[in-house]
């Protein structure tokens, strides 16, 4: 039997594959359970299943499949094959719907809609436990981890399963929000994103299907005055905007990621019907 790489072999050999310094640490921090200091001072540990875990990675798989985490708004989080990476860009949009939030009273009401593994939905759950959080997925295997990492975090969500508001009937909303399937479906860089469920990657055409969708219906599930915030490309803000504006959206905004991308286009319902 071939005995394991050390914490040095391992870093050589992510040298040797391509694999960045940084990723290679997480990856051996993972599954050491230790920091990157500890990694530092202990060269000669050894650490199983090295080897295997970063040709994953050099193959091109991500670091949160290979580890199974991922980190979002301070938390952890579980991820499979089945769910989208949550990515920091995503904070955006949780970072507006907590500032909408605090300007509410009582236990305002909120819809994540395309979960995922929960990460929007818990993350706002986590940062304003008064609301009440609803979150929808029409993939059963997603939704399960997005409910395991509810119970594990114990974190209070209402996960239903369906598309988008068809689980929800008669029920209305302070706030809508969503980072639906968006990418364009001959856009180049999908091919690096094989990992992901590509149903929550594009919608096929130019990738505003679901956006529109989203905006279309959203009004009879908003509640006089509740605002739809939702991700979307870089290039897609004119588009999101303009189709805000057709369905009497009022006050109509866009949040940039840290990038300074176009990130998150949002509305507030303005019609009493």
């Amino acid at each position: 039997m071939t005995a394991p790489l050390t914490v040095d072999g391992a870093l050589a050999l992510a040298r040797q594959l391509g694999v960045e310094r940084a990723d290679a640490q997480t990856l051996l921090g993972h599954l050491t359970s230790q920091n990157r200091t500890w990694l530092v001072t202990h060269g000669d540990a050894p650490v199983p299943e090295a080897d295997a875990a970063l040709r994953r990675l050099a193959a091109g798989e991500p670091l949160a499949h290979v580890t199974g985490w991922q980190p979002f708004h301070g938390l952890m989080l579980a991820v499979t094959p089945a769910t989208l990476i949550p990515r920091p860009d995503t904070e955006t949009i949780v970072d507006w719907a907590l500032e909408l939030l605090a300007a509410l009273p009582g236990s305002p009401s909120v819809v994540d809609l395309g979960t995922g593994s929960g990460a929007i939905a818990l993350a706002i759950k986590a940062a304003c436990p008064r609301a009440q959080v609803t979150a929808v997925d029409f993939s059963a295997d997603a939704l399960a981890v997005a409910r395991s990492n509810g119970e594990r975090l114990a974190l209070d969500i209402d996960w239903r399963l369906g598309s988008w508001f068809e689980p929800l009937a008669g029920r209305r909303f302070d706030l809508v929000v969503s980072n639906p399937p968006y990418i364009a479906g001959d856009d180049p860089h999908l091919p690096a994103l094989r990992h992901e469920p590509i149903t929550a990657l594009t919608p096929g055409g130019d990738g505003l299907a679901d956006l529109r969708t989203l905006i279309d219906t959203a009004p009879q599930h908003l509640n006089p005055g509740g605002w739809l915030l939702l991700e979307h490309g870089w290039d897609q803000a004119d588009a999101v905007a303009q189709h805000l504006g057709t369905r009497n959206f009022g006050d109509v905004t866009l949040r940039r990621d840290l990038a300074g991308r176009a990130r998150t286009s949002g509305g507030r319902r303005t019609d009493q019907a």
